[in-house]
């Protein structure tokens, strides 16, 4: 029997199942694979609000990322929370001798309620380090005005913001839209080179959006890992995402009209 395809995940413990190195991992699993772990932080959560959360220590999230690499066949990576400058250099050392590995930055800077998980010399640490080896970086509106230091609240400032991380890291940056008003939701992919793809969607009327984010880019890494070309495996990950929000609303998945997704945040 063919062993199944494996996907790291280097993220946060969501106590609430929701979000972070849980929803990682039912994702791979839906999608035929194997998920590895390497937690970096412990998080008491529930869907509105973090309780409380503690750091993992750089020295153990290493051993949980070496063990992984060296372990099992890895197909693909993604990371999630990152609490502090120390774990993203560390990471980033880790990751830089794998370079053939597509490896998916989700940049998660701060829970929707306001607890901030990395401090400014960690984002620094972020775009200088970890960015440049990723195969995609995926920042939702206020990631990427918090990362490129300009204003976002439109759809033409989120593509001006992308330009100037992919530009900042040679990386392609996915500009989630989740965060945009009222019922336009597009997403932005920028390309190093300048180019720029759209996708756009209809929102899913639900409020379980807690660890849109977190499905999504491990979907895409997932999809990476399995062989797909970057803007394939933007698409179907969102297909992905789209119909485990519908069916979140006890809905049938609408496959003869097309792909309908809430923007992850």
């Amino acid at each position: 029997m063919k062993s199944p395809f494996c996907v790291l995940s280097i993220a946060g413990s969501d106590s609430g199942g929701g979000a972070g190195i849980q929803a990682d991992q039912r994702t791979v699993r839906a999608l035929g694979g194997h998920a590895l772990t390497a937690i970096t932080a412990v998080t008491a959560q529930d869907t509105r609000r973090v309780v409380a959360w503690r750091p993992v220590p750089a020295r153990l999230v290493l051993a949980q990322v070496e063990a992984s690499l060296t372990g099992f066949p890895v197909a693909a990576v993604k990371t999630g929370l990152l609490p502090s400058a120390e774990v993203v250099r560390t990471v980033s050392r880790a990751l830089r001798e794998h370079t053939g590995l597509p490896l998916v930055v989700d940049p998660v800077l701060a829970s929707s309620g306001g607890t901030v998980f990395l401090p400014k010399s960690g984002i620094r640490s972020l775009v200088d380090r970890l960015f440049p080896l990723a195969s995609l970086v995926t920042p939702n509106w206020p990631e990427a005005a918090l990362l490129s230091g300009l204003p976002v609240g439109s759809h033409a400032q989120a593509e001006k913001a992308g330009h100037l991380l992919a530009e900042a890291c040679g990386s392609p940056v996915l500009v989630k839209g989740g965060h945009a008003p009222r019922g336009d939701c597009r997403d932005c992919l920028l390309l190093p080179d300048g180019a720029v793809v759209w996708f756009s969607h209809p929102r899913i009327a639900t409020e379980n959006t807690h660890g849109t984010g977190c499905v999504l880019s491990t979907a895409i890494a997932a999809w990476l890992g399995r062989g797909a070309r970057l803007t394939e495996a933007v698409k179907l990950g969102q297909s992905f995402l789209a119909k485990a929000l519908f069916r979140g609303r006890g809905l049938e998945w609408p496959g003869n009209r097309g792909p309908a997704f809430f923007g992850s945040r």
